[in-house]
């Protein structure tokens, strides 16, 4: 299968081990991997606070260019990004004033999108089966960490997952031999972007999450949010300064765990760009 893929700001830089993971397990799992070309920022979680077009050409664009690949299915691993692509997409196709708008600022005629846009998790959740198990995560305890961009609003993304209970990573997690450990914040939001204008959100919204996996037993948290995964794990250290806890919980990719049972050594996942670093845990559970 030929994926279009856009890598965006995020896993060009903070996300990078999601990236290296990503693209570490994919061609073992028959995904051909096509970066989309001349792609550019999609605006994430700020344009639209500045331009209701804007918010809808930067991704419409990486969208126009994905459909020169060849590629049936476009992935955004960033769920920022997958939304933006995903709204811009629908536009594109069903808003006439917009492709107009559109095609009057790149100055040429563009075509309706059929590509199909994928977020991380639906990537890879019908290519992960018990035969590509080549070290079972047994004695590994988690609690999967959606965020609440994947599955909701319900109306536009409930087709996924259930928003308020999604399976998709626990069935993955079961699937490499980790045990999954229910819990009610799968889908709590850790305060996102707010880091950037209301630190105490973020820290008291991860904090929170934090001290829930760790009540339930979780040895790790599993995440498929870039944004998310950062709040959990580059901050993890600046949330036991302020709240005096002693959190030593890594927040992991479910990519690099997927690529460890694979049998795929640690350096090829990225696990070393983890600020929680995750190496000792996965020792001392000889999964390393």
């Amino acid at each position: 299968m030929k994926l279009a893929y856009y890598p965006g700001c995020g896993l060009n830089g903070s996300s990078k081990e999601l990236d290296i993971s990503f693209r570490a397990i994919s061609g073992p799992l028959g995904i051909d991997v096509v970066e989309i070309p001349d792609w550019n920022c999609c605006g994430g979680s700020s344009a639209h606070s500045t331009s209701h077009f804007l918010s809808f050409a930067l991704p419409a664009r990486n969208v126009i260019n994905a459909e020169t690949t060849g590629c049936e299915e476009f992935t955004a691993p960033c769920p920022a990004c997958y939304v933006r692509h995903f709204l811009a997409q629908r536009d594109l196709n069903e808003n006439p004033e917009m492709k107009q708008h559109l095609e009057n600022a790149l100055g040429r005629k563009v075509d309706k999108s059929d590509m199909k846009i994928k977020n991380v998790i639906e990537v890879f959740m019908d290519k992960v089966d018990s035969s590509i198990v080549k070290k079972p995560l047994k004695g590994l305890k988690v609690v999967n960490y959606y965020g609440c961009a994947l599955v909701k609003p319900p109306k536009t993304f409930g087709f996924f997952d259930d928003p308020e209970n999604p399976q998709s990573l626990d069935k993955i997690m079961r699937t490499l031999g980790a045990e999954v450990i229910d819990w009610p914040y799968k889908t709590e939001c850790c305060g996102a972007s707010l880091c950037f204008t209301n630190q105490d959100a973020t820290w008291k919204a991860s904090r929170d999450i934090l001290q829930m996996a760790k009540d339930a037993g979780a040895q790790a948290v599993v995440a498929a949010c870039t944004m998310c995964q950062m709040n959990l794990d580059m901050r993890q250290s600046q949330i036991n300064k302020k709240y005096k806890t002693n959190f030593n919980i890594p927040a992991i990719f479910f990519t690099q765990l997927i690529g460890l049972a694979m049998g795929i050594s640690a350096d090829k996942l990225g696990l070393d760009k983890l600020y929680v670093d995750p190496k000792p845990l996965l020792r001392s559970l000889n999964l390393l």
